[in-house]
């Protein structure tokens, strides 16, 4: 494992020896810049995580949970919705820089904050969404993250065991069994996530 910058071409090159490789919170936003076809992701201990595009079931999976989490944004402005290929940044607070499938942030915690940057603001509402190639427990502990750092409302849809895990702060883990809609009026007024087609 060799992770190095070259300063006069300013590219990082990365030689994999292992299958685990760390980076510098740095040198992980310049393999973003140098690289903005791939999904990546950069764990608190900056273990690198280079994300495979999902197969296409996953991909309908998490359109139709965007979709609707944007529908309902729109109908009611309360906040901001964003996709899978949205940064955040939370190295400041002891954390990594993660992508959620789907997230959403109320209006007034974006008060004067830059959307041309990985956003340094915990999400209120989050979905990760278990595709065929995620291992439960690397998605567990993400959501575990997510939870640590102030994520008020988080899903974890398994459609493989048709579980839903509902992460909220301060609180323990709720595991659902195979069910047709989640409750989200927690944090969002009057949404309700239907998972028919989900499960």
């Amino acid at each position: 494992m060799n992770v190095s910058q070259s300063l006069a071409e300013e590219t990082i090159a990365v030689n994999i020896h292992s299958a685990d490789l760390h980076v510098t919170p740095a040198q992980f936003d310049r393999l973003c810049a140098d690289n903005r076809d791939l999904r990546m992701e950069l764990t608190k201990e900056g273990k690198l995580i280079v994300m495979a595009p999902t197969f296409g079931e996953s991909g309908k999976r998490n359109l139709s949970l965007a979709v609707q989490v944007g529908i309902w944004n729109e109908r009611t402005q309360l906040g901001t919705a964003f996709d899978s290929s949205t940064g955040y940044d939370f190295s400041s607070i002891g954390g990594g820089k993660l992508s959620p499938d789907v997230s959403w942030i109320e209006n007034s915690r974006l008060e004067g904050v830059s959307l041309k940057q990985f956003i340094p603001v915990v999400p209120d509402f989050l979905i990760e969404l278990r595709s065929t190639t995620d291992r439960l427990s690397d998605l567990q502990a993400k959501m575990l993250e997510y939870q640590r750092l102030g994520v008020k409302f988080g899903l974890l849809i398994n459609p493989q065991d048709k579980q839903v895990e509902i992460y909220r702060s301060n609180k323990e883990v709720e595991v659902i069994d195979n069910p047709g809609s989640i409750d989200c009026q927690d944090v969002m007024p009057e949404f309700i996530l239907d998972l028919t087609k989900i499960l």
